[in-house]
């Protein structure tokens, strides 16, 4: 009897010690990072790394979106020096890290989007991200991915100093105008929100193809003073024979991505256009 009530005494320490083990394995124990560390939360969803999500994104525009949503472990795919992410082939490596991502956000444009999707397996949550600088735009999709993520008030925060700061940016570009009169502008269909920013109403837009003889006599014929060409896209002058000034606008954000000095570039060049300082 003796050795039976050892043997069952063992038993329950080796049956106790098993349930910690595996206790600590579903919590990830102190300071745990890897893909093992998830642990459920009450409405279901996983909490992960401490609440924040992994997220693995195509470019720094959709890693500025993550990073304003209120991500803060974002892996972005194609490098900085890539000047027109679309031309970007992943790597085998990139694939790898999308398989390990709890969201991959990319573009519907951008030509490797299916492979994106077939490398992010059956784990991570794709996510179509609407890439476009127009202010309303943005903190829509600003505020649907701090849904996603659960940092609904980070992604709040951000939003209302981006509001405070394209307001200010706005009324000093709209203020720099000769007479307060905007002028007339053509812009490329990427860069529109910059001619919102400035004030103005395109009287034309073209692209993202190049332009066309009957569109270069159209364009022209609307007499812009200023043409707000896509930097990441552009084809040299768009209307060398209009008199127009042509001015690069630039999209994505840098390796902080960070979206505001997008906005405050964009400000400078055209206040520039507008003989401001």
């Amino acid at each position: 009897m003796a050795r039976i009530r050892v043997r069952f005494a063992s038993l329950l320490a080796l049956s106790a010690a098993l349930t910690a083990l595996v206790a600590g394995c579903g919590n990830g124990g102190a300071g745990g990072t890897g893909g093992d560390s998830d642990t459920a939360s009450k409405d279901g969803t996983t909490a992960r790394r401490g609440g924040q999500p992994v997220v693995v994104v195509t470019t720094a525009w959709e890693g500025a979106f993550a990073k304003a949503a209120g991500a803060r472990d974002v892996r972005v795919i194609v490098p900085q020096s890539v000047h027109h992410a679309p031309d970007y082939d992943p790597k085998p490596s990139d694939l790898a890290a999308v398989g390990k991502a709890d969201f991959v956000l990319y573009a519907p444009f951008e030509p490797y989007a299916a492979k994106i999707k077939e490398a992010a397996g059956s784990k991570a949550e794709l996510v179509e991200v609407d890439l476009d600088n127009d202010a309303d735009k943005v903190k829509a999709e600003v505020a649907r991915l701090g849904e996603l993520f659960g940092t609904e008030e980070t992604a709040a925060g951000w939003t209302a100093s981006f509001d405070a700061e394209y307001a200010k940016l706005s009324k000093e570009v709209q203020g720099s105008w000769p007479g307060g009169k905007s002028p007339a502008v053509v812009s490329q269909v990427f860069t529109v929100w910059s001619a919102k920013l400035a004030g103005a109403a395109p009287v034309g837009t073209y692209g993202p193809e190049a332009v066309t003889p009957e569109q270069l006599a159209e364009l022209s014929g609307k007499k812009p003073s200023l043409v707000l060409d896509n930097a990441h896209m552009t084809t040299g002058t768009v209307l060398p024979d209009s008199g127009a000034r042509q001015i690069e606008i630039v999209n994505y954000p840098g390796t902080d991505l960070d979206l505001l000095p997008v906005y405050r570039n964009a400000a400078a060049e055209l206040k520039k256009a507008a003989g401001g300082s």
